[in-house]
Formats: C-alpha cells, sequence, structure tokens
C-alpha cells in the first residue's frame, strides 16, 4: 500500500510543479509531513542532501524520501514516478510548443503562472529558513523562547556562505565544501573544544 501512495504522490508532484525542483519544495512538504513519512526537520534534512548530491533536484529529493518511506523499493518508485511524470509533460510540450508558441492563450497562461511559482520557491526558501535556523524541539510561544531556538551557528554558516557567494562568486562545490567545513568546525571540532 505504501507503494502506491509513493508512486501516486510523488506522480502528482511531478505532473503539478511548474518552475523547477525549488517549486515543489512546498507540495513535497505538504504530501510528505502530512502523511508522517517524515518529519520536517528529516525533510529539512533530505532537501539539503538532494541539493548537494549530483543530480536533478526533483530525482533526488524523491529518491531520498523514498527510501525513508519505503526503503530501496520506495526509492525507485518515487524517482520512477517524478521522471515519468516530467518526461510526460515535456514530450507533449516539445510536440506541442511550436505550433503554440505565438497563441496568446499560452503566452497568458505562462505570463500568469511566472508570479505562483516565484511565490513557491519563496515559500520554499522561508519553509527551509525556518527549520534550518530554529531547534525544532523548542515550542515558541514568546520572543524569549524564540531567541533561545535560533541556531546561532547555522545562521553564521549562512551569513559567511552568502557574502562569500555574492562577493566572490565561487563556483558551487566550493562554496558546499566551504560550508561543509565550517559545519564541522562549529558542530563538530569547536564543541569538543569547549
Amino acid at each position: 500500500m505504501i507503494y502506491f501512495q509513493l508512486f501516486i504522490t510523488f506522480l502528482k508532484i511531478g505532473l503539478f510543479t511548474f518552475g523547477g525542483g525549488y517549486a515543489m519544495i512546498p507540495l513535497i512538504q505538504q504530501e510528505v509531513v502530512g502523511n508522517q513519512w517524515m518529519t520536517m526537520n528529516e525533510l529539512s534534512e533530505a532537501i539539503a542532501i538532494a541539493q548537494s548530491t549530483p543530480g536533478a533536484f526533483a530525482v533526488n529529493a524523491a529518491t531520498f524520501v523514498g527510501m525513508e518511506s519505503g526503503g530501496f523499493l520506495g526509492a525507485f518508485i518515487t524517482a520512477s514516478a517524478v521522471i515519468l511524470a516530467s518526461f510526460s509533460v515535456i514530450l507533449i510540450i516539445a510536440k506541442c510548443f511550436t505550433n503554440f508558441l505565438d497563441s496568446r492563450w499560452v503566452k497568458g497562461l505562462l505570463f500568469g503562472m511566472k508570479p505562483v511559482v516565484i511565490g513557491l520557491i519563496a515559500s520554499a526558501v522561508v519553509l527551509l529558513m525556518y527549520n534550518g535556523f530554529l531547534d525544532q524541539g523548542v515550542e515558541i510561544n514568546s520572543i524569549t523562547a524564540f531567541l533561545e531556538a535560533i541556531q546561532f551557528r547555522d545562521i553564521i554558516i549562512f551569513v559567511i556562505g552568502a557574502v562569500f557567494y555574492f562577493r566572490f562568486k565561487p563556483h558551487p562545490i566550493k562554496l558546499i565544501l566551504l560550508s561543509g567545513g565550517l559545519g564541522i568546525l562549529l558542530f563538530g571540532i569547536i564543541p569538543l573544544l569547549f
């Protein structure tokens, strides 16, 4: 039963997510956390792993969620469902797009979807920042609790990475290695010393 649910869920995610992998994060979150296949914290970690591993983000995320939810067969099913949906849609679009390229209806559709895609990507950023920078084990019911829940080491890595990126424009691999090194330093070495 879990395999059928995984297949239908990721087929739906692949079919109805426009704007790339990041735009599918809110839908993945709603489905995966809603079905209790993973916690929000586990999903945030899965998204980080999917982003930092080679390959398409959507396939990586689907594979990771499938592996956590249904083992190797679950990973195969979720990856297949996402690929099948995307492949089918792209095949149809490629076949029909040149015929409808100048259609005002198609142009209107594309212009209408653009703000929603931007909104979905922005909500994914906010969701990931919220889950990345706040300790999920703390109940936040006041300003003091909010300040206690903030993960300052995560924010330090984020700020250093952002400044490094906007200042020096490094290759993404260098930025991933830099942030991994900072993580080892701030979460592994420094706590051992103190």
